[in-house]
């Protein structure tokens, strides 16, 4: 008996052991493989920036094997009164939201309340009838279309592969979306609904034939509209009990609580023949403060910090569990990192497949091919939000990084390719 019973106390010990080990606490780096000396190089790189005027400042986090080997804060927040930035201020995650639209999406298919090959109009009719533009008059923004030969499919909205766009990425698509008033869907909006925005998205031409390739667009819009459709719970509701709450993501959200606005931190703008850094000062820039009920833009809608989204990527390297919460299957997190532009002859109509990248459900994914351009290891998947924000996840190397800053525009994207590159060279 007493042998069975140390047996039990050692088996209980060691599960108890494994589920802290999920935890993301802090360790010295050389514990988890990685350099100090050669971390350090980052707060080189971030005070370079700094001194600059080329961005006002932010977070980096860098977790390997489940403990954070490397968290700082970096800048002012605030230009006026120079208060730090601090490891619990909240930053507009934009793009950064379509991670949890779907990981939303791919629980609805664990659940088998959706297929990936479904059409879209199955669920929300306003897509039966889609339109795929021909021409274009510049002159006075009218343009000609004809019926789409393929209805759009769910795995098409969660791999950009729908001629769905976003108004920037073209003039054309701009005078388009602009003139139906699409132009300021992403984020939140003022008085549309959810429902309403789509159904504006719908309205539109598409700008290719469905899984023709990939362009960037309002996909996750109509995505975080269909978990609404399927559960008859908002995205920001569905998000909350099913992905926030289970992970302890506390400060995460498509809006935040008033008692925890002053940790919302601004938005900058750089005026580079200044050499100086300004603060937006329009109302949009609040619009995680609206505390709207009924819009959710499941492509750029919510906020968060940078230990909270370290969270939700540690989950997702870990297979789809965090502190003994699951998320995800084990093999769906496999899935969702698998190559869905391989059958394409065109992997990209924008500006994804240079140097190999492609896209998996719902992120960015580094091939084989990618390799030979960048650290990041085959498997490896990512995205960034407008604002300046930026994640990745390689579970090869067990590695995980967030970065958070906020400027719009912003002129520097190296920063983080340069921040990459000290990263992996920290392994040991």
């Amino acid at each position: 008996m007493k042998i069975k019973s140390i047996a039990y106390l050692v088996l209980f010990l060691a599960f108890s052991i494994s589920l802290n080990a999920q935890l993301l606490e802090t360790a010295k780096p050389e514990s988890v493989g990685l350099s100090s000396t050669q971390l350090e190089h980052i707060d080189a790189l971030c005070q370079e920036y700094l001194d600059n005027n080329w961005l006002p400042g932010g977070t980096v986090l860098v977790a390997r094997k489940g403990k954070i080997a490397y968290f700082k804060t970096w800048g002012t927040r605030d230009v006026n009164t120079k208060a730090a930035y601090q490891k619990e201020d909240i930053f507009r995650l934009a793009s950064m939201t379509k991670a949890f639209t779907s990981v939303a999406i791919l629980q609805l298919l664990e659940q088998g309340k959706i297929l990936l090959d479904d059409p879209i109009a199955n669920y929300i009719p306003a897509f039966s009838e889609m339109q795929v533009l021909t021409d274009f008059n510049a002159t006075d923004t009218t343009y000609t279309s004809v019926k789409a030969k393929n209805s759009i499919t769910i795995r098409q909205l969660i791999t950009h592969t729908t001629g769905i766009s976003y108004a920037f990425m073209s003039p054309q698509v701009a005078a388009i979306y602009t003139k139906s008033g699409m132009g300021n869907f992403g984020l939140s909006h003022p008085e549309a609904t959810t429902a309403e925005m789509v159904q504006l998205i719908a309205e539109q031409p598409l700008f290719h034939e469905p899984g023709e390739r990939f362009t960037y667009g309002y996909n996750m819009e109509v995505l975080g509209y269909l978990v609404e459709v399927v559960t008859g719970k908002t995205l920001g509701e569905y998000c909350e009990a099913h992905i926030f709450e289970p992970l302890g993501m506390e400060d995460t959200g498509f809006y935040i609580a008033k008692e925890k606005g002053n940790r919302l931190v601004p938005v900058y703008y750089d005026v580079p023949a200044k050499k100086q850094l300004f603060q937006h000062t329009d109302p949009i820039y609040n619009y995680p403060l609206w505390g709207r009920t009924d819009h959710f833009a499941g492509g750029g809608g919510a906020s968060s910090t940078t230990k909270d989204y370290a969270i939700f990527c540690q989950a997702l390297l870990n297979g789809g569990t965090y502190n003994g919460k699951r998320i995800l299957g084990r093999k769906t997190v496999e899935f969702l990192q698998e190559d869905q532009l391989q059958f394409m002859d065109a992997k990209a109509g924008d500006w994804l497949g240079k140097n190999g990248d492609s896209f998996g459900l719902g992120f960015g994914l580094k091939t084989e091919k990618s390799e030979a351009y960048t650290f990041n290891s085959a498997g490896a998947f990512s995205w960034g939000g407008i604002f300046n924000t930026k994640y990745w996840i390689d579970p090869k190397e067990e590695l995980v990084f967030v970065g958070m800053t906020q400027i719009l525009p912003n002129y520097h994207p190296e920063f983080w390719d340069k921040l990459y590159n000290i990263v992996y060279a920290s392994l040991e």
